[in-house]
């Protein structure tokens, strides 16, 4: 499978997607502008997962672990150096004086998270199938009792609360133009496609000459770079940050985007991000008004076990549409692509 012209075909999509933003913020009321944000934010969070458990075939739960480092860092960063004195009484004078941009800020706690899916992904990433799973999903937890122990920097189970509305939709499409350019370029590179062969068959894939342990941590860090950014905006639009806002339901959540959507498919894990989002958002009035909690949880599980059964591969499977890539001919006629 290879790339259409893309020179002109992205800058299109990104002018359309600036004048829909525009629109948006000129005509729609703050509580539609919300749930938009929301749903920018959870496409770059199955956008980059998709380049762990789509394109390698890893199985991560660890992704909400990565935000909660991205979003403390980010959140201790940008808080107003009057308040810290007040809420954080305890902070180090050089941390407590500092009052960062929005921009910097979330850099770094990408930065911050990346390093640390460094660090453990030299042991953790030797793990395969439920192994793996487990191990990332124990990374989630510690990460969550950490962030609670450590009173001095996050005050514990209390959270920051009142931090300052910075994120809007601006913020939030450039992240996601971020995101999707970069996994687009890795998937249609020589990485993206020893990424996808390790998926395929990793002994095979070792047999010609691809790095396996430099591969999948390439692809982990990457993935919790943009998994911290996410945290750092989803902290500054909700104006507060806890150790439960990082659940493993939200795990699990991320995940079923990404099988929705087709593992190692970037359309299909956007597409599924908005439309699990919207289910959730839509029928939230409604588990309020008849006080049965859990309708959209119910629904989007048989959604799940639908697709497993009548489309394994998910929606789109591994490709993208045919509007975007164009697929050679074999000498028999078929098509061949990813």
């Amino acid at each position: 499978m290879e790339l259409k012209n893309t020179k002109l075909f992205f800058p299109i999509l990104i002018a359309s997607g600036a004048l829909l933003v525009f629109l948006m913020r000129a005509f729609m009321n703050d509580y539609i502008l919300i749930i938009v944000n929301f749903v920018g934010i959870n496409i770059i969070l199955a956008v980059s997962l998709n380049l762990t458990n789509g394109f390698t075939g890893l199985f991560s739960l660890g992704h909400p672990g990565f935000m909660a480092v991205g979003g403390y860092v980010a959140a201790i960063l940008i808080f107003p150096a009057a308040r810290k004195e007040m809420l954080l009484p305890e902070l180090p004078r050089w941390l407590a004086m500092q009052q960062w941009p929005l921009l910097p800020a979330l850099i770094l706690g990408g930065l911050c998270a990346a390093l640390i899916a460094l660090i453990i992904g030299f042991p953790v990433l030797r793990l395969k199938g439920h192994y793996l799973a487990v191990a990332t999903l124990g990374f989630l937890i510690i990460v969550r009792v950490l962030i609670t122990n450590m009173e001095k920097y996050t005050r514990g189970p209390l959270g920051l609360n009142g931090l300052p509305s910075l994120t809007n939709l601006w913020w939030v499409f450039l992240w996601v133009v971020i995101t999707i350019y970069v996994s687009w370029k890795i998937k249609h590179a020589s990485l993206g496609r020893s990424m996808l062969a390790i998926r395929e068959n990793a002994m095979a894939a070792e047999c010609l000459g691809i790095a396996l342990a430099k591969t999948r941590i390439t692809a982990f860090v990457i993935g919790a770079f943009f998994a911290g950014v996410a945290g750092g905006l989803w902290a500054h639009l909700v104006t507060a940050i806890t150790p439960t806002s990082f659940s493993i339901l939200m795990a699990f959540s991320l995940v079923v985007m990404v099988v929705i959507g087709g593992t190692g498919s970037i359309t299909g894990a956007a597409l599924a991000a908005i439309l699990l989002t919207l289910v959730v958002e839509i029928l939230r009035p409604l588990e309020e008004f008849l006080g049965a909690y859990g309708i959209s949880e119910i629904i989007i599980a048989i959604g799940l076990l639908a697709i497993l059964i009548f489309r394994p591969r998910g929606l789109f499977g591994s490709s993208e549409p045919s509007f975007l890539v164009k697929r050679k001919k074999t000498p028999q006629g078929s098509e061949a692509g990813i």
